[in-house]
C-alpha cells in the first residue's frame, strides 16, 4: 500500500513541477528572442559543459535530427559550437560560446527572479518546510544515484 502512496505522490508532484515551470519558463520568454527549447538547451550545456547531441537529446527528450534544428539556430548566432568528434566522427560534441555563457547566465538570473516572484506569498514557515523537504528529497535521490 505504501508503494502505491509513493506512485501517486511522485506523480502528483511531477504534475505540479510541470504547471510551475510552464509558468515559469511561460514569462522567461516572454521577452526574449529563443524557445522554450533554445533556452533549456543553452543553460543545460552551459550548467553540465561540453557534451555529445545524442546526450542532449537524450536529456531534452527529443531526437537527434529534432535538436539538430535548435542547434543550426544557436549555432548561427554565434552561441554554440559543433564539433566532429576526430575520433569517431559519428558523434558531434556541443558547447556553448563566450557569447552562448552570456545569454545562458542572464537566462539562470532571470529565472532566480521569477522563482522569487512566483514564491514571495510563501510564508517563511511554509518556505521552510518547503525548503527542508525538497532537501531530503535530493539527497534521497543522489543516494539512489549512487547505489
Amino acid at each position: 500500500m505504501a508503494r502505491k502512496e509513493f506512485v501517486r505522490l511522485i506523480e502528483d508532484n511531477m504534475t505540479t513541477m510541470d504547471r510551475l515551470m510552464d509558468r515559469v519558463k511561460s514569462r522567461m520568454i516572454r521577452d526574449v528572442a529563443y524557445t522554450r527549447a533554445q533556452i533549456s538547451v543553452l543553460v543545460r550545456l552551459y550548467v553540465g559543459g561540453r557534451a555529445l547531441l545524442k546526450d542532449i537529446a537524450y536529456r531534452e527528450f527529443t531526437t537527434t535530427p529534432n535538436l539538430c534544428a535548435t542547434f543550426k539556430i544557436l549555432e548561427s548566432r554565434g552561441l554554440v559550437l559543433r564539433e566532429v568528434d576526430d575520433k569517431d566522427r559519428r558523434n558531434t560534441w556541443y558547447s556553448v560560446t563566450a557569447a552562448g555563457a552570456d545569454v545562458a547566465k542572464k537566462m539562470i538570473t532571470d529565472f532566480e527572479n521569477i522563482i522569487g516572484e512566483v514564491f514571495s506569498g510563501l510564508s517563511r514557515e511554509n518556505e521552510d518546510k518547503l525548503i527542508a523537504a525538497m532537501t531530503t528529497i535530493n539527497g534521497v535521490l543522489k543516494n539512489m544515484e549512487v547505489a
